[in-house]
């Protein structure tokens, strides 16, 4: 399945993440690509507001993953893999115990881990284009 959506200002992106949730409710791993500031964490930040998570909803650059807690106290994992130099720092992180715990994964920048991520996921994709961001979802 696949659907793709334009956003033309913030006020568009909890709509999307509502469908997202909503259409790929099978799902607990989602995995964001796009370029460096194409909205990737934006977009997280709407998902976990609809999620429920009233914690602050940041990028974990540094500490490679933040959990926040949803409106049910169960977790939500947020990654942001960008400066990882190999997949074998996510094998040190203990990612089995994050993708495979049945929560809510929220993955920027998986391209980094791509051959840890061959589990049932949605891949959503982010496009800068003129005055707009075009947000695709793939999913089975």
């Amino acid at each position: 399945m696949r659907f793709t959506r334009e956003i033309v200002t913030l006020n568009d992106l909890d709509g999307v993440a509502g469908e997202i949730l909503e259409k790929a409710s099978n799902y607990k791993i989602f995995c964001f690509h796009g370029e460096m500031g194409a909205g990737k964490t934006t977009l997280i930040k709407s998902i976990c507001r609809k999620l429920g998570v009233s914690d602050e909803v940041q990028s974990p650059t540094f500490s490679i993953v933040n959990e926040y807690e949803d409106s049910c106290k169960k977790p939500v994992y947020h990654f942001d893999f960008y400066r990882l130099k190999n997949e074998e720092e996510a094998y040190d992180l203990g990612y089995e115990h994050y993708f495979f715990s049945g929560y809510f994964c929220l993955v920027e920048w998986p391209e980094k881990v791509k051959d840890l991520l061959k589990l049932k996921k949605a891949d959503i994709f982010i496009e800068l284009m003129a005055e707009k961001r075009q947000i695709t979802v793939e999913y089975d």
